[in-house]
């Protein structure tokens, strides 16, 4: 009996592919609600900032750093909106486990591009703050950070913890 229980358990869920796919989609939004909500405050900020009267006091570097984080966090928002509107226009189409999947794809490239949004935006206020090289390495260390913790954790989790696709 307890060989069955433990047989069960090494299956994961017992659902069908079209449920696993509706169990992932309202995960995945889930997910995306959050990473939304941050990166769209973060990008109206940055969308404020060329209308402060400092901003005319910026070198030429910090306006190309503004600009690329500007282009970033643009890149970022139609990465993490990007899985709404696929979802949109394939509805009904009975493509639900395909639309996961891309959709999980462009919430990842979302997270590479907030990654360098956070970075920019980083640098562009820390050059303005404290001395160049410093500010440099101060990102650098952030970059580190987020890597670690939105990247190599979950990675070093799945290598160690290996599951086959059934268990998702």
């Amino acid at each position: 009996m307890a060989q069955q229980a433990d047989e069960g358990r090494d299956r994961g869920r017992d659902e069908t592919p079209e449920e696993r796919a509706d169990r992932r989609w309202g995960d995945l939004l889930q997910e995306l609600r959050v990473a939304q909500t941050g990166v769209q405050i973060l990008f109206g900020f940055l969308l404020t900032v060329v209308f402060q009267s400092r901003f005319t006091d910026l070198s030429e570097t910090d306006r190309d750093i503004y600009t690329a984080t500007v282009l970033l966090g643009a890149a970022t928002m139609g990465a993490l909106i990007g899985p709404v509107s696929f979802h949109r226009l394939v509805t009904g189409q009975r493509l639900k486990p395909q639309t996961v999947e891309w959709a999980s794809r462009l919430t990842v490239l979302g997270l590479v591009l907030l990654l360098c949004t956070m970075a920019s935006a980083l640098l562009l206020i820390l050059r303005v703050v404290l001395d160049d090289s410093l500010a440099l390495w101060l990102v650098v260390g952030m970059v580190v950070w987020f890597s670690l913790c939105w990247f190599v954790l979950p990675a070093w989790t799945r290598a160690t913890n290996p599951t086959d696709k059934r268990r998702e």
